[in-house]
């Protein structure tokens, strides 16, 4: 029963350790771009272990820009004409092209859409655009960037729900040890004897 116990325990400490979370999180266009400064982004203090699931998402009418027109995009980045609408925030009339493509930036070997968003963990990039839901792709703390060459005409910012979920092994070691409990609570009922006098 011992046994049963410590294995409880230990899925709860790693649950504990690595639980699930969610924060909103602004990456602003100037102020987290790739090239701004040192190019160092923005640390969202959220730390990740490989294969631990990730979601990212945001409004699409959650506007940045990378400066005069057009070149507004969301965090999926500028990757074809975008017309203002009604819903969006760029300010500008309906119907007038606010975006369009820009291609593709690389910066130290890593290449993704111009105006996207762009998460760094222990080193590596990995493109995650508007809405991203995936395994983390390495481990250690996320940094996100707004995706560009030139700051100085950067401006807007885009709210983000950022997601974490512990890896499956994780719940399974979790689910392992609660039954392990129940099952040594199980037994320990069964031995009880009454005896009356």
């Amino acid at each position: 029963m011992k046994k049963f116990a410590l294995l409880a325990s230990a899925a709860v400490a790693v649950t504990l350790a690595n639980p699930a979370s969610a924060a909103v999180i602004i990456v602003k266009a100037f102020d987290h771009s790739s090239n701004s400064g040192s190019g160092t982004g923005l640390n969202t203090g959220i730390g990740l272990t490989f294969g631990q699931t990730l979601t990212i998402t945001s409004s699409t009418n959650d506007l940045w820009s990378a400066g005069a027109l057009p070149r507004y995009s969301d965090a999926t980045g500028l990757i074809g004409n975008r017309f203002a609408t009604a819903a969006d925030d760029s300010g500008q009339l309906v119907g007038t092209q606010i975006g369009k493509n820009w291609g593709i930036l690389t910066i130290g070997g890593f290449s993704a859409p111009y105006g996207a968003l762009v998460g760094k963990i222990n080193g590596v990039y990995q493109y995650l655009g508007a809405n991203f839901s995936g395994p983390a792709w390495q481990t250690g703390n996320l940094t996100l960037f707004y995706w560009d060459s030139y700051t100085p005409d950067n401006f807007g910012e885009i709210a983000f729900n950022v997601n974490t979920i512990p890896e499956s092994a994780t719940w399974l070691m979790m689910l392992a040890g609660f039954g392990a409990v129940g099952f040594a609570l199980r037994r320990r009922r069964q031995h009880v004897r009454v005896s009356f006098a």
